[in-house]
């Protein structure tokens, strides 16, 4: 009776830190960042493709501008986006936290607080907020694509009321660095 008891115990807690590796598997391999050094990377203008999931992807073009004490990055998503107006992404360090304003110049402003973190190139934020009505874990995962500074940003959420213990693709956008003009 007791090694069943102690073999049940083992399982249940081996399934508890299996859930909380699946729901963290990025910070517990990442290194937390400061935002001074991710502020430089996404400055630039990129163009690409980008859809929620399930939606057909439409070309959209992404100007990114860094503060000059590199302490605000501020992405305009444009053409393509669900209104007619563009979409801005205003990321803002403060502390060690990083607090994001989306505006999509239709419905009231959205604020998020997020954790920056690095691994192998790639940057994450990382946050609780709520989706759909839904508490949930969320992810801005940019993917570092090539040498030529091209980036895969994908918007990624977990419902923490789900059994799934990975991340859901919410929305991606392709950014593609646009040549300058000679």
């Amino acid at each position: 009776m007791g090694f069943r008891r102690h073999y049940r115990q083992f399982i249940i807690g081996l399934g508890i830190v299996s859930g909380l590796i699946g729901l963290f598997p990025l910070s517990a391999l990442a290194a937390k960042v400061s935002f001074n050094e991710f502020c430089p990377k996404l400055a630039g203008q990129w163009t690409g493709d980008a859809a929620k999931a399930g939606e057909i992807p439409k070309q959209v073009i992404v100007n990114g501008f860094c503060s000059h004490d590199l302490r605000q990055l501020i992405l305009s998503v444009s053409v393509g986006t669900r209104a007619p107006y563009s979409e801005t992404w205003w990321f803002r360090e403060q502390g060690e936290q990083v607090l994001l304003t989306y505006y999509d110049g239709i419905s009231q402003e959205k604020q998020q607080v997020f954790s920056l973190y690095r691994q192998n190139g790639d940057y994450s934020l990382l946050g609780e907020g709520v989706v759909n009505m839904r508490s949930a874990l969320i992810q801005l995962l940019f993917e570092a694509k090539s040498s030529q500074g091209a980036w895969q940003w994908t918007q990624n959420i977990q419902y923490l009321d789900d059994d799934i213990d990975r991340y859901q693709l919410f929305r991606g956008i392709e950014m593609t660095p646009i040549a300058p003009s000679d």
